[in-house]
């Protein structure tokens, strides 16, 4: 293939300028600020994003919950360079159906070579319903 492998440009607060082709470009994701979370991204529940039981398909919210937590260590004082999800336990408590999610980061450890997040997803319209927990251990740079 000579297709060159294009980088996503960060932002100065951590965040990525997603070009409109971009796969993760075509879901309606926020940044919000939630105080205590080290980052947070808020994402609509849509039709073309539920499964089959009308909830969020979990592939999806796993996918915020990893770029929630990847950026929170991209930002801020003590930034990482880089960043590699390693290991990633999602625990689903609930179906989101109503929306938007909210998934909140935050770094409970940071190491010369290695990160630990927890990021807790809540259903924003259906009263602030926890719908799931993870932990994510990061390989990083500085």
């Amino acid at each position: 293939m000579s297709d060159e492998i294009k980088k996503t440009p960060r932002q100065e607060d951590g965040s990525f300028q997603l070009d409109p082709g971009h796969a993760l470009a075509a879901f309606e994701w926020d940044v919000i600020d939630v105080e205590g979370a080290d980052w947070a991204m808020e994402m609509e529940v849509t039709p073309k994003v539920i499964n089959s039981s009308g909830a969020l398909q979990g592939g999806l919210l796993a996918t915020l919950i990893d770029m929630v937590a990847g950026t929170a260590l991209l930002r801020g004082e003590n930034a990482y360079k880089q960043t590699a999800t390693s290991e990633m336990h999602v625990s689903y408590l609930e179906g989101a159906r109503v929306g938007p999610v909210r998934a909140l980061a935050t770094i409970v450890r940071r190491g010369g070579r290695s990160a630990v997040v927890r990021v807790d997803v809540y259903d924003h319209g259906a009263d602030d319903l926890h719908v799931a927990t993870s932990m994510l251990t990061f390989a990083a740079r500085r």
